[in-house]
């Protein structure tokens, strides 16, 4: 298997990690643990788990990088973390999903303007499609869900998806010198320094010894695969990919998040222990869109890989222009 066939695996296996999400986090916040506290949680958690990873194989990073570094860590972990879920505090879900279909069109348009990536036709035609069948998907959702949207919430929503299309585009030069490991180490290390005064005080006051096993379980998957794993694996995909092709895999997040929610009513939320209210119809409208998004997907992979088989060839200079 090709670095490219793993890379389109890590990212599904990354959105299926985010629509598990979904299902395992509900109810957490803020009735267990605060937003920033959480946040706090997870990227110390983070920082454990990849640190004690470099610690394999340690690898230097120069000076000349670390402006870079701190972008990523601020785009990246801070802003984007944060503002995702104090946006979702203060907005309706389906308010935060329609302005997250945003982020794939700014990757292709920050990546244009930032590393010089080509915006081409197909690649074009695939978000568009992408995002037809994203917004698509979240329309069908009952009506009802815009209760208590706030303008502030939408707002802190929008700097998210434009936080997190800043951290795929300045991350990638970061691919080309670096392994994922060391990067997220550091970013981690340094976001860890930018969230610890918004959640230190929500994550003190969290009553562990009152935590049931499930709830810790909750976290830890939260922690372990939402923060760690799934950084892990997109940004080495990052390493093989364009930032594009990255963006576009998150319209594939409704379509896991209802495929993952219709299999854990089959389950049966209280075997689990993680009771509450699901909902997740699936019809022929929902395998409609979902073959929209997946053909989206394809178009921009495809464009992508036709790109960098252009630019290996010996004819063509494999020089990548920088901001």
């Amino acid at each position: 298997m090709d670095r490219r066939a793993r890379a389109h695996i890590a990212l599904f296996v990354v959105n299926a990690i985010y629509g598990i999400n979904y299902v395992v986090a509900k109810g957490l916040m803020p009735q267990v643990i605060g937003a920033s506290g959480f946040i706090l949680l997870r990227v110390l958690g983070a920082v454990a788990l990849f640190w004690l990873l470099r610690a394999w194989r340690p690898e230097r990073v120069a000076w000349s990088d670390a402006g870079r570094l701190f972008l990523c860590a601020l785009f990246g972990v801070a802003l984007n973390q944060l503002m995702f879920f104090h946006g979702l505090m203060r907005t309706a879900p389906i308010n935060a999903s329609i302005i997250m279909v945003a982020t794939p069109i700014l990757v292709l348009v920050l990546s244009g303007v930032l590393i010089g990536e080509r915006i081409t036709r197909v690649k074009l035609l695939g978000v568009l499609l992408g995002a037809a069948g994203a917004l698509s998907l979240i329309l069908l959702k009952p009506k009802g869900g815009a209760t208590g949207a706030t303008m502030l919430g939408d707002a802190f929503i929008l700097i998210n998806a434009i936080s997190y299309g800043l951290y795929l585009v300045l991350v990638k030069p970061l691919m080309r010198k670096y392994t994922a490991v060391t990067v997220m180490s550091w970013c981690f290390l340094i976001g860890l320094v930018l969230v610890a005064p918004f959640g230190l005080g929500e994550l003190v006051a969290v009553e562990w010894q009152a935590l049931s096993t499930t709830v810790i379980a909750a976290m830890a998957f939260v922690v372990v695969m939402v923060t760690f794993v799934a950084y892990l694996l997109n940004t080495w995909a990052l390493g093989v990919v364009s930032p594009s092709v990255v963006g576009i895999y998150v319209y594939m997040q409704p379509v896991l998040a209802a495929g993952i929610t219709w299999l854990f009513m089959r389950i049966g939320a209280e075997r689990i222990g993680l009771p509450g209210e699901y909902d997740a119809t699936i019809g022929w409208q929902q395998g409609l869109c979902a073959a929209l998004i997946f053909t989206g997907v394809h178009l921009v992979s495809r464009a992508d890989r036709v790109r960098q088989a252009r630019v290996h060839l010996p004819a063509q200079s494999p020089t990548c222009f920088y901001p």
